[in-house]
């Protein structure tokens, strides 16, 4: 039977290596928990990380209303945003659109992006950059910061750039 042949001849083979990709270690992070213990307030989000390795981090971001990012590019990362709960209204290279539960938003390296909780209700995302690069590093260090002229010196220095809104086409009508 063609189903026989094909569970002996693959399934059982895959079964008896072990696959490694990069550094990813195998595992689950539960719904409750953050990778590594590891829970940052970063402009009034309440960010989780739940994967990190070279190659990618997500992170699990609780977003009140009233909240947002202002604008800024990574140079050296693509990111992407999966809402769970809620709306953001997002700034994507000189537009303004929206995204809702089980929408995906991609963010290729270099794009001028924002996003914003405008809603009256909190909203929920998994966000995850690729490759990590200073990502965590920026987070811990952006924890409990208020002062939004250190925030914009800290992140240029681990590879995030902050972007005057003044300067991007477009932005001004969103608001």
């Amino acid at each position: 039977m063609w189903s026989e042949k094909f569970l002996k001849g693959s399934v059982m083979d895959a079964q008896k290596q072990e696959i490694i990709v990069g550094d990813l270690p195998k595992g689950i992070t539960r719904a409750d928990d953050a990778y590594g213990n590891k829970v940052w307030n970063v402009l009034g989000h309440e960010y989780h990380a739940k994967v990190e390795s070279s190659s990618s981090f997500a992170w699990l971001s609780l977003d009140p209303s009233g909240t947002g990012v202002p604008p800024h590019i990574h140079p050296e990362q693509d990111e992407h945003i999966y809402v769970l709960e809620g709306r953001y209204t997002l700034y994507l290279d000189g537009e303004w659109v929206t995204a809702g539960p089980g929408d995906s938003v991609r963010m290729p390296m270099g794009l001028a992006h924002a996003y914003y909780n405008k809603e009256q209700g909190a909203a929920k995302s998994l966000f995850w950059v690729s490759p990590t690069g200073d990502l965590p590093e920026l987070f811990a260090q952006l924890h409990n910061l208020n002062d939004p002229d250190e925030v914009v010196r800290l992140s240029a220095e681990l590879g995030v750039n902050f972007i005057p809104e003044e300067t991007l086409p477009g932005f001004a009508d969103g608001q």
